[in-house]
C-alpha cells in the first residue's frame, strides 16, 4: 500500500529540524563481512555456491629406517549454500515524489530505509537463520555452532545481571570465554551480543585491563577483547517498539539470559556469499515517467553465509544479563 500523504507531510511539516533522525541503531558487522561471488569457473553465475568442508584432518608420524609411513588421507566434504532473495517493496505517488521535498526526497529515503531493513534481515538470519524453520532464509551461525566442541555453558546460568553479580562472576565468564576460544579455529574477530550483553562488557572492561576502548576506520568508537571487536547485533527488521525485544539475539525474558557468539570471519572461515561478490544491495527506484500515478520501487539483496570451518564459530550460552520477569 502507498503511503499517503498525511504520512509523506510528517516528514516536511517539522519547524524544528530538517533532517532525519534514524532512532535505531545499526550493526556493522556486515560492512566486515567478506564476500564470496559465485562465478563459475566456465563462466556465468550460479545461486548454489558449492565448497569443500575438511571432515578428517590429515595425521603425521615417525617411520623406521627401511620402513614405510601409514597412509592417511585429508577427507573433504562437499557443502552446498544455496542463495536466497530478500528485500523488500515501496510505493509512491508521484505527485509526493515530485513536490513534497522540504526535508527529504522520498525516493531516497525510501530505498534507504528499505536497505537498512535489508541489512538488518540479512544479520538476523546470520545468527538465526534455520531452513528447517523457514525455507526461504538461510542456516545461519547459531544453527552451525549447536553441539560443537564450541559450545560452552549449555547447563548452569552465568549470573552477570548487576553490578554485584559481575563483580562476583567476571572471572568465571572470562574463563569461559578463553575455553571457548582455545577450541576454535584461531581467535575470534568478532563477538556478537545484544545491547544487554554489550552493556554488560563495559562494565566488565572496568575491571580488566586487556579490555580496551578504540576507534575504527570512520572514527567511531569500538571495544576490542583481544583483537576481537565487540560488536551489539542493533535491531531486528521492523523493529517499532521501543519496549520490546528487538535484537536478533533474544533475552530469554522468563530467566533473562542471552548468548554470546564469536565468529572468525574470513575467505576459509565464515563469509557471506554473493552472486557478485561484495556488491550485494540493489536499488530499483520507481519509474515515473510512464502512466500510472502509484509506482513502486524495490530494493533486493542475494545472498548467503558460508561456515566453511565450524570452529570458526563459537557460543556461550545461559548468560544471565537481565533480572528475570
Amino acid at each position: 500500500m502507498a503511503i499517503t500523504l498525511a504520512q509523506a507531510q510528517n516528514l516536511s511539516q517539522s519547524k524544528l529540524t530538517n533532517k532525519i533522525v534514524d532512532e535505531f541503531r545499526k550493526c556493522p558487522l556486515l560492512d566486515a563481512i567478506p564476500f564470496d561471488n559465485t562465478v563459475k569457473p566456465q563462466g556465468g553465475k550460479t545461486l548454489a555456491y558449492v565448497f569443500n568442508k575438511i571432515t578428517t584432518q590429515p595425521k603425521a608420524g615417525a617411520r623406521k629406517i627401511n620402513g614405510e609411513y601409514t597412509s592417511q588421507e585429508t577427507v573433504t566434504t562437499p557443502e552446498t549454500v544455496v542463495l536466497k532473495v530478500m528485500g523488500g517493496a515501496y510505493e509512491l505517488d508521484r505527485v509526493i515524489a515530485a513536490d513534497e521535498k522540504q526535508v527529504v526526497d522520498h525516493v531516497q529515503f525510501q530505498s534507504t530505509q528499505k536497505a537498512k531493513a535489508t541489512r538488518a534481515y540479512f544479520l538476523d538470519q546470520f545468527i538465526n537463520g534455520d531452513v528447517a524453520v523457514d525455507a526461504d532464509g538461510f542456516d545461519g551461525i547459531d544453527k552451525a555452532v549447536k553441539g560443537t566442541i564450541t559450545e560452552r555453558n549449555t547447563e548452569n546460568t552465568l549470573d552477570l545481571s548487576n553490578s554485584a553479580a559481575i563483580d562476583s562472576n567476571y572471572k568465571t565468564f572470562l574463563y569461559e570465554l578463553r575455553r571457548m576460544e582455545a577450541k576454535m579455529v584461531e581467535k575470534p574477530t568478532h563477538y556478537l551480543m545484544n545491547s544487554d550483553m554489550y552493556a554488560v562488557f563495559q562494565t566488565i572492561a572496568d575491571r580488566v585491563p586487556n579490555i580496551r576502548y578504540d576507534k575504527d576506520a570512520f572514527g567511531e568508537e569500538i571495544i576490542k577483547y583481544g583483537k576481537a571487536v565487540l560488536v551489539d547485533m542493533g535491531d531486528k527488521p521492523g523493529s517499532d517498539d521501543t519496549t520490546g525485544e528487538t535484537n536478533p539475539i533474544v533475552v530469554n525474558n522468563a530467566a533473562g539470559e542471552t548468548s554470546l557468539y564469536a565468529v572468525v570471519l574470513g575467505e576459509d572461515k565464515v563469509h557471506g556469499v554473493s552472486p557478485d561478490g561484495n556488491d550485494i544491495i540493489k536499488h530499483y527506484y520507481p519509474d515515473f515517467k510512464t502512466a500510472g500515478a502509484v509506482k513502486k520501487g524495490e530494493v533486493e539483496m542475494v545472498g548467503a553465509i558460508a561456515v566453511e570451518t565450524t570452529r570458526a564459530v563459537g557460543v556461550i550460552r545461559k548468560i544471565k544479563v537481565v533480572e528475570a520477569n
